[in-house]
């Protein structure tokens, strides 16, 4: 199945490091980081993993459950978590997804139906596609996804900046320009109308083009 912004994230039912999880009821009435792994004891992975845990507190603040999923069984987790926590300085505390049968991965079409039903014997290599980052909202539809190859650590900032943006654009009808920063300018879009605008931002704005309105961040 391919996925796109705005489909429903696949519900599924998974062995993770805290136990059973159904995972749009784990995700509950929230929002959700789901970001995957190829492996492992991989070494750009346990870097990855360190620094989402030091985040962990900035997602909660926003409302935003975060959890792993690698191409391994949970066994394998709970050994890694205490590299990850050894190297990087911080204890993973979320939940990571067990995908022994590959069973997740190809739900979220980051593997194609021929890589067969087990994670034995196959490597990092094998596995280099299950690198994306998934944005849920609770509705439980899929708000970004960011696809890395296995050699480039991902920016975890970056997704935090995102999450800020696109929680701001789902509560108030703006957008965010590039490289918007949480109290920054914001626009106001094309399909807002500017007498639908002088309603909601009664102090004004700036017209640069008539398509490109230019207001404050609402509070």
């Amino acid at each position: 199945m391919s996925l796109r912004i705005n489909s429903e994230a696949p519900n599924f039912t998974a062995e993770t490091t805290q136990g059973p999880i159904n995972f749009h009821e784990w995700i509950g009435n929230g929002w959700a980081i789901l970001f995957s792994h190829p492996k492992d004891f991989t070494p750009v992975c346990t870097t990855e993993l360190g620094y989402m845990a030091g985040l962990q507190a900035e997602f909660a603040k926003r409302n935003t459950k975060i959890i792993g999923l690698s191409v391994d069984p949970v066994a394998n987790h709970g050994k890694w978590a205490a590299d990850i926590e050894e190297t990087q300085g911080h204890k993973v505390t979320y939940p990571m997804i067990g995908d022994p049968e590959l069973k997740v991965a190809k739900l979220y079409d980051m593997l194609p139906e021929s890589a067969g039903g087990t994670s034995e014997g196959r490597t990092a290599a094998d596995n280099a596609t299950v690198r994306t980052v998934f944005v849920v909202g609770p509705d439980k539809k899929i708000k970004l996804m960011l696809i890395y190859p296995m050699s480039t650590g991902r920016n975890f900032d970056e997704v935090l900046r995102a999450l800020d943006s696109i929680q701001l654009t789902a509560k108030h009808n703006v957008a965010t320009p590039v490289n918007w920063k949480p109290g920054n300018d914001v626009i106001i879009p094309p399909s807002v109308s500017d007498e639908q605008a002088k309603q909601k931002f009664p102090h004004g704005w700036k017209t640069v083009k008539p398509y490109l309105r230019v207001v404050a961040q609402p509070k």
